[in-house]
């Protein structure tokens, strides 16, 4: 059997867990596409599932039935599938008899949902989950460090802000605005033509700004409440483990028909428009990738260690393929 390099997830616990080596090359089936990965990323949906963490201010006993249902879902002790990573960018290099959409050669990207196994040299996607939206061709202008910078934050922010029906001169504010899903809202926003409130820290202020946010909040200041207005839409992109009397009193700052989200607000269901909606934004070029950092596969435990401190500015990649 052929191997291939991939980090392998032991068990549930802090980033060490991960462990980089060597395991069996996937074969695609008749209904499958198998995609060389070039780049993945490290998301923080990736570093709840790595340590079992469950988001949102739950107490006890809802956090730890919540914890149980997780480990019935994906495995007891460790994850039964032990390859993590969520997005991916890459080349198809077979396709099963069954496959019609896409082809060898085909430049893809894409947000695997729960089957994961980005954090690997090949991965094989079938055709429910081609069908579901999980994987679409690559922007044409796109690198792939480029594509997967673009699709966890590009999806979940499409994804929560969908029924949120923005309007040209709409007030919107993005609480955590400097992150993979903040910095991708901020540009969908001001492509819709809303006046956006970006909250962050002071020296993330002009990222935010170059992606067209009109006004700035530092989270750390002792008068940020005070800055608030009304807002008809408000997107929490941290989610609900993190709690300020910022973020309180944002939720008391909505117009009468405003809406308040978090990322934490339900699962993540792909659609099969959300890849294509990125490709689009990006093409057009509405949609820039923010990167703050690339390492390669082999250190992975050292990425996970940085995008845990919940400090990165827009997406943490992995190289899983040395660039040229």
């Amino acid at each position: 059997m052929t191997k291939m390099k991939a980090v392998i997830c032991t068990k549930y616990g802090k980033p060490d867990v991960l462990q980089y080596g060597k395991v069996d090359k996937p074969i695609p089936k008749n209904n499958q596409v198998l995609v060389k990965i070039h780049v993945t990323a490290v998301t923080a949906s990736d570093c709840v599932i790595r340590e079992l963490n469950i988001p949102g201010g739950h107490q006890f006993p809802m956090k730890q039935l919540m914890k149980f249902g997780m480990r019935l879902f994906m495995g007891f002790t460790k994850p039964r599938n032990p390859i993590l990573g969520l997005v991916f960018s890459g080349i198809v290099e077979a396709t099963g008899k069954d496959i019609k959409a896409f082809k060898k050669g085909d430049d893809v990207f894409g947000f695997t949902g729960i089957s994961r196994g980005t954090y690997a040299e090949y991965k094989c996607v079938s055709i429910k989950e081609i069908a579901s939206g999980e994987v679409f061709f690559k922007p044409k202008n796109a690198s792939h460090q480029e594509a997967v910078a673009i699709v966890y934050g590009g999806t979940l922010a499409i994804h929560f802000m969908r029924n949120a029906n923005i309007k040209e001169g709409q007030k919107i504010l993005i609480y955590g605005a400097s992150g993979a899903i903040g910095t991708a809202a901020i540009q969908i926003a001001k492509h819709r033509g809303a006046m956006v409130t970006a909250v962050c820290s002071e020296k993330n202020f002009s990222l935010v700004a170059s992606l067209g946010s009109d006004i700035m909040i530092d989270y750390t200041t002792n008068d940020a409440v005070n800055q608030l207005e009304q807002y008809d839409f408000i997107l929490d992109a941290v989610g609900k483990n993190k709690t300020s009397d910022l973020k309180e009193a944002c939720k008391k700052s909505l117009t009468p028909n405003g809406n308040y989200v978090s990322v934490d607000d339900g699962f993540l269901k792909i659609q099969p428009d959300y890849l294509p909606k990125l490709k689009a934004f990006f093409e057009t070029g509405h949609l820039k990738a923010i990167i703050d950092r690339t390492y390669p596969l082999q250190d992975i435990v050292t990425a996970h260690e940085y995008v845990e401190k919940g400090h990165k500015k827009g997406n943490v990649l992995i190289s899983v393929i040395k660039p040229r």
